[in-house]
């Protein structure tokens, strides 16, 4: 017994000794009596949590962070509510979404016939000649799934040309083609990438093109905003996204106009979240203004490292969508109705070649940027994992330097090995499994989608795998068209079964509850080289941090899902309290 309590005081002594330092401050806010998932390499639980200033002061037991008050400090009894790390999303086009309805609200399109409806709305209060533009509504999600025709759109709209874009392909009817030059005889020029759909039967143009935007002379009929607008209506998504828990958002494909707005909400004091931004590089244009491209972001003052909005990586579009017909594959995808493909050996579009792709990715991580491509099929994929190799083997090693592949949603156990033996990091969103499986599966059949989203494999192969939106629409975490809400992110990763079916979609790759927190938290501030600044509620790290209603690490399954914030701190500051 007396060697057991010397043991025991031995113990004791050594823990005061270490957490001497603590009780020399006290805390500015000490959260007490609830259950503080660390997130760390452990995964500890906590019962408390001190912050002082913008920092995590200490976690620990309820006494010890309670012996960390002072005169002046504020303390909460959580009550046994659960606190997480400040929720991350590696995949968001802020500054595009936040204006997405200034000039009107757009409706939820679920069927074929909402998007003609829609159509001829819009027919009714514009002027003849005057565009009617429709974006992102992805046909995968349509009932039927499929492109409105050329005919339909015809019919409800004869005297307005029209652009249904979703993604990078499109669907006009004959008054935007005839205004855009493209006739039955146009073609591609040489050294353009695009695809002219035609009928097969007749040649006519079916109205579809895939990677051709450029050649559509669209203008806008809608008012744009002023640079007040555009503030407001980015400072009311960002309150958005702090509701469900978002502190962190990595803007992929940042122009400099969206740029000014964050710089302009920073110097405001009104940056709800920290911004994370890869700086959009026209791949499609020369190399030598790529270069310029690069240069501009890599010598930008805000390429300096600020926990608030830092510009430290770049991004191009290496390949088309899966949710619109262009994603470049290794396989063909075969004649579709739902996607309007007429010819059997279509693989999608490859919008730069793998020199190109050499030349601009080795030019990006020379100058200290972190290189992504939207790459979404397996062929995609696949070719910029092997540009990533090809860099580490004849020039320089890529370890270190992160290069991400952005989408990655069909991929191959090569390129997951590669992936893993150079670091190369990868950005998926889980909502699109759950809202686009049916239609893939109807497409692709299953043993096609054996790698697709593959979270567990990726995690066993350790590759850092983090959880994104894509958000480019409408404000709502849930009636934006691609969700933001991380807790239904979180449970379309663990249940991985689409919406419309009753099985799991490859069960074998469901994840963890433990995991999937890791996605949204700790592995996204890997991805933007900030696991020592945020992603786990550690001593010394930013004091970014989320009160939940539930235990969602015990909650039934599907309450997972309906999980609702409490309380967003950023920096130790509430920024989002929910109403009670």
């Amino acid at each position: 017994m007396l060697k057991s309590n010397c043991c025991r005081l031995i113990s004791l002594l050594f823990v005061a000794a270490s957490n001497a330092h603590l009780f020399a401050e006290s805390a500015d806010l000490i959260l007490h009596h609830g259950k503080i998932v660390a997130i760390d390499d452990a995964f500890t639980i906590h019962q408390a949590i001190a912050i002082k200033s913008d920092r995590i002061l200490a976690v620990g037991d309820n006494q010890q962070m309670l012996g960390l008050a002072g005169p002046d400090t504020k303390s909460m009894d959580l009550a046994g509510k659960m606190v997480i790390p400040g929720l991350i999303d590696s995949h968001v086009h802020a500054t595009g979404a936040a204006v997405y309805e200034y000039d009107h609200d757009i409706p939820v399109m679920e069927t074929v016939d909402d998007v003609l409806a829609y159509v001829r709305s819009r027919a009714d209060v514009l002027e003849d000649g005057e565009w009617i533009s429709i974006s992102q509504v992805f046909v995968t999600r349509l009932s039927p799934p499929r492109f409105p025709s050329r005919e339909e759109l015809d019919e409800v709209a004869p005297n307005n040309p029209v652009l249904f874009r979703t993604g990078p392909d499109a669907a006009l009817n004959s008054l935007a083609l005839e205004l855009s030059g493209i006739d039955k005889d146009f073609v591609v020029p040489e050294g353009q990438t695009g695809v002219i759909e035609r009928d097969p039967n007749t040649g006519e143009l079916t109205g579809i093109i895939r990677s051709a935007g450029s050649f559509v002379k669209s203008s806008s009929s809608e008012k744009s905003p002023t640079e007040t607008d555009k503030l407001e209506r980015l400072q009311k998504l960002l309150a958005d996204y702090n509701s469900v828990g978002i502190t962190s958002i990595a803007d992929r494909n940042a122009s400099d106009s969206g740029i000014a707005v964050y710089e302009k909400l920073r110097e405001q004091d009104k940056l709800s979240c920290r911004v994370y931004l890869y700086y959009g590089v026209n791949a499609g244009a020369s190399l030598e203004k790529i270069t310029e491209q690069i240069f501009t972001a890599s010598t930008s003052p805000l390429h300096q490292y600020d926990n608030r909005l830092w510009l430290r990586g770049a991004k191009i579009f290496l390949d088309g969508g899966m949710l619109t017909g262009s994603a470049y594959m290794q396989q063909p995808w075969g004649v579709s109705e739902i996607y309007g493909i007429s010819d059997a050996d279509y693989r999608g579009v490859r919008n730069v070649d793998p020199e190109k792709l050499y030349q601009i990715c080795r030019l990006a991580l020379k100058n200290d940027l972190q290189i992504t491509a939207h790459s979404v099929g397996d062929a995609a994929v696949q070719t910029l994992v092997d540009v990533y190799a090809q860099i580490d083997r004849d020039d320089f090693s890529i370890k270190g330097k992160r290069p991400c592949v952005t989408h990655c949603n069909f991929m191959t156990e090569s390129a997951i090995e590669t992936m893993a033996k150079l670091e190369i990091v990868a950005d998926l969103q889980p909502a699109w499994l759950w809202l686009d499986g049916k239609t893939l599966q109807k497409q692709f059949g299953d043993v096609r989608l054996t790698w697709f989203q593959p979270y567990k494999t990726l995690f066993e192969k350790k590759v850092m795998v983090g959880g994104g939106s894509d958000h480019m629409q409408k404000i709502g975490s849930l009636r934006s068209v691609n969700p933001y809400n991380p807790f239904l992110g979180m449970w379309v990763a663990l249940k991985r079964e689409p919406r419309g079916m009753t099985v799991p979609l490859h069960p074998e790759q469901k994840i963890s509850r433990e995991q999937v927190l890791r996605l949204y938290t700790i592995n996204n501030a890997w991805l933007t080289f900030e696991e020592k600044e945020k992603g786990s509620l550690e001593v010394g790290k930013l004091a970014d941090l989320v009160v939940l209603d539930r235990d969602i690490l015990e909650c039934p399954f599907d309450e997972l899902k309906d999980t609702q914030v409490l309380q967003t701190y950023l920096g130790g500051q509430i920024v989002y309290q929910r109403a009670d």
